[in-house]
């Protein structure tokens, strides 16, 4: 779950992590109220206004803005609050901004890139750190490689003082400075640890003139599968911010992602929706989603995966591909027949079904008087897929 800023700054701070002090604001009246209230508190007055949305690139796009006191403060809120601000992470479409964040300028003398995520291959986190920080590290690891320091973190044991030292040291830092960021790594770690992060990363990490080593941005996403250990975390969740048809499939338990094909995807399972997704590219066909509908697929989840898949206007046809392991293929196929009765749809529909009472489910579905073209085989069902398309 991607949590803003202003958010995830929250969450840093709370474990002892600096960072840049700043204030949300939804309205601009809220937003010059944060100013007057910073100026008030310490007699900054050049700010920073950032529109808080779940993606990065925001400088690039026009939403972060530096105001020198109030009355400009209130021009840049009125510019960004209710834009749609578009960057590399939100496509085309871009994103309403709905908030900003009104934070004390910082006068920067280095920057620095911080990160922490998982490292699935050593199933280690991994701490990455650059002397090349306010830039994509995804830049920075195609040209310039040599300039990312990696450290494994045995999750048995934990960050150990050398590791945090070893960072701070390739920040090229000396003095108290260095012994910041060796406070800051060690604190950082226990956020992302204790949060149950699958990404903790600051860019820019910031060591200031006055001698400060602060977090100016702060990007986290929390783990959804360790959320039931962390309620106050789920509050912060902001549905505005996600794809309406993810956040439908949420309220029914369906793992639901978009895409921008036009093969609409129903399976039960992770392993076997990926690989539902890759036949039908090899097909020649494109996946508009990814949707699993769970081992225990039954008319409630079936339909409510219908409506949902429905909802894409660049679906031109649905291929659901079910195994009977948990759940039996005849009621899996009645499930099928009733939720498309209900539905209603009018595209084409290819079923695929295999596992326990595969022949049955498949009869049904033959003698159900609906449109439903079946299909026994893997490839089969994705080739009845692509001709359809390629007919229509």
């Amino acid at each position: 779950m991607k949590v803003h800023e202003y958010q995830g700054k929250d969450i840093l701070a709370s474990f002892g992590v600096s960072v840049q002090a700043g204030t949300i604001a939804r309205t601009v009246n809220e937003a010059v109220s944060a100013a007057e209230a910073l100026n008030e508190a310490s007699g900054v007055d050049l700010f920073v206004v950032k529109a808080q949305i779940h993606a990065g690139g925001r400088g690039k796009g026009g939403g972060v803005k530096l105001a020198r006191g109030v009355e400009e403060v209130r021009r840049r809120a009125t510019d960004i609050l209710g834009m749609t601000l578009i960057t590399h992470q939100t496509g085309p479409a871009g994103q309403k901004v709905r908030s900003v964040l009104i934070a004390e300028a910082v006068d920067i003398a280095s920057e620095f890139y911080l990160g922490i995520t998982l490292d699935r291959e050593r199933n280690m986190s991994v701490i990455m750190a650059s002397t090349e920080g306010g830039v994509d590290i995804e830049t920075v690891a195609a040209e310039t490689p040599e300039k990312i320091v990696k450290i494994w973190i045995d999750p048995s044991i934990g960050l150990q003082a050398f590791q945090a030292r070893e960072i701070a040291f390739s920040f090229g830092l000396e003095g108290a400075a260095l012994k910041q960021a060796i406070e800051f790594i060690t604190a950082l770690y226990m956020a992302y640890e204790k949060s149950d992060c699958s990404l903790a990363e600051i860019n820019p990490l910031v060591l200031t003139r006055q001698g400060e080593i602060m977090a100016v941005d702060a990007k986290i996403i929390l783990d959804d599968n360790a959320l039931f250990r962390h309620k106050d975390l789920l509050e912060l969740r902001d549905l505005a911010e996600e794809d309406p048809l993810e956040v439908e499939a949420s309220r029914h338990s369906l793992n639901y992602v978009k895409l921008d094909g036009n093969v609409g995807c129903m399976v039960n399972g992770a392993g076997l929706a990926m690989a539902t997704m890759d036949i039908i590219k090899l097909a020649g066909g494109e996946p508009a989603n990814f949707l699993d509908v769970g081992g225990a697929a039954n008319p409630e989840s079936v339909e409510a995966g219908f409506r949902i898949i429905l909802k894409d206007p660049n679906v031109r046809a649905i291929l659901v591909n079910i195994f009977g392991g948990i759940v039996r293929c005849d009621q899996v196929a009645m499930g099928v027949v009733e939720a498309s009765k209900n539905v209603g749809i009018e595209m084409p529909l290819i079923v695929r079904l295999q596992g326990t009472n595969a022949e049955e489910g498949k009869k049904i579905l033959d003698e159900s008087g609906l449109s439903i073209a079946t299909a026994v085989v893997f490839q089969e069902a994705a080739d009845k897929v692509t001709q359809i398309l390629q007919s229509a």
